[in-house]
């Protein structure tokens, strides 16, 4: 497999025994920056997001096709002794295992930290589960959106009247990336310790660390947060808001700002005074009086002018845009984030990944089918097939 040397990671090597979502977001960010990343799958159809859906040209999974760019398939049956030997003899040669298995699993098949560090002093032994490999919940089993459930963000997400999940796999996104953050941080570890070490990511814990100031309003203040819609539950104004044509969104962030759209947007700059908005907390006691008024406001404009305003006033604005309209987005092109990738299926479209390195392009690898690489490996072991 032709690796470009010139990436950060090129000569790092990635056992990854994965499926789904968190650990293939996390090795796919490896192989952009030029790990060999080695996918161990079942011979029973592989990793199971293979079938999540087949919407790249009626055959290939979407899921699939942006989680495993640029790794390299191998199919093994570890309840086998021949197998179970091929994947003692990766981990032998590896930098880094990551894995999302449940909790125990790898310890029965004999791959537990424990005898991976004897086998590999170097290797980063790196798994990813719903809670934890301890605690009360240690066994329970741990999707995205029960997870999003778990940590409470289901309950900041949605309108009063109904609560909503997020609509991107965001614990398991978020779990993936503190993999891959951590990864990264215990290999430049090991240039001064020469030790791996061991990694073990919660997708409870990170996404809990990141509803921190929502804790820390009912905490600090003993407010619960409120579910807004597309508002936000602790500075106003700061959302979408209804007008003639449509919808507008805009946020405020500071007093400077405010009275900015007072003046500009509003014209009316006594308002920024008005004692019962002059501060983000008056606005917050007042938000339902002075969010109705807004849209009355609005309602007599065109989303147009309303723009132009925010943009005389500097204030942050946006479109809520559809999918179709992302996929068109005039920013996208214009940084040209389009490319492609290879495929079983043929090439097909792929976003450049957001490290933008300037020296270190990523490595757009191809989409591998089930075990084509089987052979390669084995052969690079030493292995017969």
């Amino acid at each position: 497999m032709a690796l470009e040397l010139n990436l950060p990671l090129s000569g790092i090597r990635v056992v990854a025994l994965e499926q789904a979502v968190s650990a293939p977001f996390c090795s796919r960010q490896c192989a952009d920056l030029g790990a060999d990343v080695v996918k161990v799958e079942r011979p029973d159809g592989g990793d199971f997001a293979r079938a999540y859906d087949s919407d790249m040209h009626g055959a290939l999974s979407g899921h699939f096709a942006w989680l495993n760019r640029g790794k390299r398939s191998i199919v093994l049956d570890l309840k086998q002794e021949a197998d179970h030997m091929t994947f003692g003899a990766l981990i032998n040669r590896a930098d880094v295992f990551v894995h999302n298995l449940a909790p125990g699993a790898v310890e029965r098949l004999g791959f537990g930290y424990e005898e991976c560090s004897q086998r590999n002093p170097r290797l980063v032994w790196c798994g990813i589960s719903g809670y934890g490999p301890d605690g009360p919940y240690r066994d329970k089993k741990a999707y995205d959106m029960l997870v999003q459930a778990e940590a409470g963000v289901i309950s900041l997400t949605g309108t009063p009247q109904a609560a909503a999940k997020v609509g991107v796999s965001v614990a398991d996104i978020n779990s993936g990336m503190y993999a891959y953050s951590s990864i990264l941080a215990a290999i430049l570890q090991r240039q001064r310790t020469g030790a791996g070490q061991r990694i073990d990511i919660s997708m409870l814990e990170c996404l809990v660390e990141w509803a921190t100031p929502q804790m820390y309003m009912y905490q600090g203040a003993g407010r619960v947060p409120a579910r807004v819609g597309i508002r936000h539950s602790g500075i106003v104004p700061y959302g979408a808001y209804s007008c003639s044509d449509g919808i507008v969104t805009f946020a405020i962030q500071n007093q400077r700002e405010w009275r900015r759209l007072c003046e500009t947007v509003f014209q009316d700059a006594a308002m920024a005074d008005d004692p019962r908005y002059a501060t983000n907390a008056d606005r917050l006691k007042n938000r339902g009086e002075l969010e109705s008024w807004i849209e009355r406001y609005f309602s007599t404009l065109m989303r147009a002018e309303i723009v132009e305003r925010l943009e005389r006033a500097e204030i942050a604005n946006a479109v809520v845009n559809d999918i179709p309209a992302v996929v068109a987005h005039p920013q996208l092109a214009a940084r040209h984030r389009w490319t492609e990738a290879d495929s079983p299926v043929g090439a097909i479209p792929a976003l450049l990944p957001p490290h933008n390195l300037q020296q270190a392009p990523p490595r757009m690898g191809r989409i591998p089918a089930l075990g084509e690489h089987t052979n390669e490996i084995l052969a690079e072991l030493g292995l017969r097939p």
